[in-house]
């Protein structure tokens, strides 16, 4: 008999029968099942889930569950809802997630290296003026995060030739980057960075970690890319920088909340550029590949890959 894997996911009906499929695909051996097709028994007896923003009130559904793996890279939701005592987590690592979001970075630090939002006003003006363009070695990039996604997007704005440093809370070394770490080495990364981009995961710590005080402290008409979660930045400290004229441009891809609130000021911010949580999306084959390999060695083995520190948030 096919082993049952519940899928419990806060997503449309569409979007749940695609994942599915994609699951069922890579995991023919088993039968992946909504939860709200489960039966009682079913329940009872699940040891492992997939799971995307799921419904804590249904992983309670399920008392045995040993594990849950996540779709997603960032858990940090799941994290704070799950209680500390309940299934182990583990969370997505997916090198193609990380090579698409390091291409978003390079994407967009051009844009910006580029003075693209210039151009755009110029247009909407119709002003035809050239602006100098400095070299790229000219131009820093600090990144805030140097896990894997950190690292890998270093390697491709270092092939374009621009200074690269990094800051991360713990001591990490990377070749051709400078490296910073720690509480106190962060306000340095922030001087000389013309633009930062953030890629580092929601935690306690990293809440709020972009406020009024460190915002100050980026060069005057210093841009910066958040490519990670919404609150980690200041909304309120960030609009009074770039109102100020001492940061010249957001690109912001996360938000405290998403959708973004059709009343929120940086739809109409001129200095602003609003994506819809674009960068790094998970890739349904990729993604369904890796899930199948961690459970189907889970179902042979009863090994549980690597899960999240609760600690640490990730």
């Amino acid at each position: 008999m096919s082993s049952v894997i519940p899928f419990v996911a806060k997503t449309s009906d569409a979007d749940r029968r695609v994942w599915i499929e994609a699951l069922s695909q890579a995991l023919p051996d088993c039968r992946i099942v909504g939860f709200e097709e489960l039966t009682e028994p079913e329940r009872q007896s699940a040891k492992v889930a997939i799971v995307a923003d799921p419904d804590p009130a249904e992983i309670a559904c399920m008392p045995n569950l040993q594990w849950i793996h996540s779709l997603w890279a960032g858990v940090e939701r799941i994290v704070s809802e799950l209680p500390v005592d309940g299934p182990k987590i583990v969370r997505l690592e997916d090198p193609q997630m990380a090579r698409t979001m390091a291409e978003a970075v390079l994407a967009w630090t051009l844009y910006l290296h580029r003075d693209m939002p210039r151009y755009r006003r110029q247009q909407e003006e119709r002003i035809w003026k050239e602006h100098e363009l400095p070299l790229p070695s000219e131009r820093t990039i600090g990144i805030l995060g140097l896990g894997a996604l950190g690292r890998i997007a270093a390697v491709k704005l270092l092939e374009q030739d621009f200074r690269v440093c990094g800051w991360s809370r713990s001591e990490r070394t990377m070749v051709g980057v400078e490296a910073f770490h720690g509480a106190g080495e962060l306000g340095l990364l922030l001087e000389k960075s013309d633009i930062v981009v953030v890629l580092m995961p929601l935690t306690a710590e990293t809440r709020g970690l972009l406020n009024t005080d460190r915002l100050s402290k980026m060069r005057k008409g210093a841009s910066l890319i958040n490519f990670a979660r919404g609150p980690i930045v200041d909304d309120d400290a960030l609009l009074a920088q770039l109102d100020s004229g001492h940061l010249s441009h957001a690109v912001l891809d996360v938000f405290d909340e998403e959708p973004l609130a059709q009343s929120s000021p940086f739809w109409s911010h001129p200095a602003v550029t609003v994506l819809p949580h674009i960068s790094g999306p998970t890739n349904r084959t990729t993604a369904s590949a890796i899930v199948a390999a961690n459970i189907g060695n889970y179902l042979k083995t009863g090994q549980i890959p690597a899960c999240v520190d609760r600690v640490r948030g990730y």
